[in-house]
């Protein structure tokens, strides 16, 4: 994933459970009139995705510059037309969207970068083969300097010998939210790294590798109070983390 510039130092991981067979009606609607105008109030739709282990997961993020920016850009966005507008067709499709965890890079030059290549424009329909992958890592305490340290040292290293270099690395944001009528996760500790496949075939090859290294996670279980999790995620047709 080429890049050009830094993209967020607040990022919002978004997991919805919808009503069965109803993927696809949010994913249209959101793709044809949810991007762009978020975009205009000052937030980064950084990605939207199909979870490809739960049919009726849809999981998303976006990025603002800070806490004091994200209030004021979803403040304008739930306040504006578009939302108006479409709300009630959304929320139809939902059954839970508190599922949010709120994150930040590790380090300045571990978060995400804008892409050199412009997001599809509205009406695209070809879907991209790429996969991403969110693993989360549940912790004891906050994420400190020694965790990071071992990830770096002992983890960094083979994961790309496992065909999953990572893209980025984020932390639990432990900042107060700053728009709380959009609840997030509270009282958890995440340490977190993201991961962009060509294809399912590498992503498939990247399993077969990590099931196979006994010891590749094994660095990380002294901070770990629950197994890691891993997202398979499927990008949309205009997301642009692809």
């Amino acid at each position: 994933m080429p890049s050009q510039s830094a993209c967020c130092s607040v990022l919002e991981l978004r997991q919805y459970t919808l009503r069965p067979g109803q993927r696809d009606v949010l994913l249209s609607l959101f793709d044809r009139a949810f991007v762009d105008s978020q975009e205009a109030t000052g937030m980064h739709v950084i990605g939207q995705f199909r979870d490809e282990d739960r049919p009726d997961r849809f999981v998303w993020m976006r990025g603002f510059r800070d806490m004091a920016s994200r209030r004021e850009a979803l403040g304008a966005f739930y306040g504006g037309p578009v939302w108006k507008e479409h709300r009630d067709a959304a929320n139809a499709t939902m059954l839970d969207s508190d599922n949010v965890l709120l994150l930040r890079p590790v380090r300045p030059d571990a978060g995400l970068v804008h892409p050199c290549t412009p997001r599809p424009p509205p009406g695209t329909d070809a879907r991209p083969d790429s996969r991403v992958e969110v693993t989360l890592c549940y912790l004891k305490a906050p994420a400190d300097d020694a965790l990071v340290a071992s990830f770096k040292q002992h983890v960094h290293p083979l994961l790309p010998e496992l065909g999953a270099a990572p893209k980025a690395l984020f932390q639990t944001e432990p900042a107060e939210n700053t728009f709380p009528a959009l609840p997030v996760r509270t009282g958890e500790h995440v340490f977190a790294w993201l991961t962009v496949f060509p294809d399912a075939a590498h992503h498939r090859e990247h399993l077969r590798r990590r099931a196979a290294s006994k010891a590749w996670a094994q660095p990380l279980q002294p901070w770990l109070r629950a197994p890691l999790e891993h997202l398979t995620l499927s990008p949309t047709a205009r997301s642009e983390l692809r």
